[in-house]
């Protein structure tokens, strides 16, 4: 009979035989490589036409645009469209604009959703699960449904706008910075990511904060958010993009020039009767610039972000 060493050494199971060495996973062959790389690279052109259309519509002149036999490339090529675009309307300040509230956003979205994922994932409290299920429901509710609920707080919010304490007599928070920063500023979605990232993080990292003498808030932020940069990179650019490329919502709650945002100024190229589509086009590829740009510099962890989120 074979003894305990033997069988060390031989790698022989129980029964006398050899484990089944691991099971290798095949690799696609250059057929299927080819496929692969057909069907990666049609995905990527169909999505990069409009964008490039966008641009070269943006470089013609309206003339050469109007024409029916129009060629995909300008004939003339006019850069000055982007200088006249920035001067037919204060792009300047709707810019500004655009950028303060998606930072703002930004900003306000990672602190808070990120302290109430880790609330959700890390203290014990009553009602935690109740208050989990109820962000899962608000991830439900498409998102035009509550406009007008929210225009209504706002309208009426007490004490504002000369608003009295019952929110009658002015005109809220309507056509002020509260109404574009405060609705909207902090999403479930966001919530429910930060919570999946804090419940995948070792519990030995919160053991050893609290025998060093850490409460809740220093764990929170010295310990266990520093390990989570996939999904604060990844809130941060979806809350910036949500935010800069908002239209409907400025648009309700402001009047005047001085509180509109880019995506809204882009409509004055748009009249009853015509529509300016090189300046058109000249300014939506500016709009487009900052978000493309970010995504090129975050992409890592973004793409990390939502390949690691859901898995517990």
């Amino acid at each position: 009979m074979a003894t305990a060493e033997q069988l060390r050494t031989t790698g022989a199971g129980p029964a006398g035989r050899r484990p089944a060495p691991p099971a290798r996973t095949r690799e696609p062959g250059t057929g299927g490589r080819i496929a692969l790389y057909a069907t990666l690279t049609t995905v990527a052109v169909l999505m990069l036409a409009p964008f490039v259309w966008m641009v070269l519509t943006s470089l013609k002149t309206p003339a050469e645009f109007a024409a029916q036999d129009a060629a995909l490339l300008p004939q003339h090529w006019e850069f000055g469209n982007y200088r006249d675009a920035f001067q037919a309307a204060p792009f300047a300040t709707y810019a500004r604009n655009s950028l303060i509230i998606a930072v703002s956003h930004t900003v306000l979205n990672v602190v808070v959703a990120s302290m109430a994922g880790y609330a959700l994932a890390r203290i014990t409290f009553r009602g935690r699960e109740v208050i989990f299920y109820c962000f899962i429901a608000a991830l439900m509710i498409p998102t035009y449904t509550k406009v007008l609920p929210e225009f209504l707080i706002v309208r009426f919010m007490p004490l504002a706008g000369g608003n009295d304490i019952l929110g009658q007599g002015g005109s809220g928070w309507l056509d002020s910075w509260w109404a574009l920063i405060i609705p909207g500023a902090v999403t479930p979605f966001a919530v429910f990511l930060f919570r999946q990232f804090y419940l995948d993080l070792p519990v030995e990292l919160e053991e050893a904060a609290r025998l060093d003498g850490l409460g809740d808030f220093g764990i929170y932020a010295r310990i266990m958010t520093p390990q989570i940069r996939p999904a604060l990179i990844t809130v941060a650019l979806l809350t910036f993009e949500s935010s800069w490329n908002n239209f409907l919502w400025p648009l309700l709650v402001t009047r005047t020039d001085s509180l509109r945002v880019i995506q809204v100024g882009l409509s004055v190229f748009q009249t009853e009767n015509n529509t300016q589509w090189h300046f058109l086009m000249a300014g939506t590829t500016l709009a487009t610039l900052p978000m493309v740009l970010l995504f090129l510099i975050g992409q890592r962890y973004f793409v990390q972000g939502f390949a690691t989120a859901g898995l517990k």
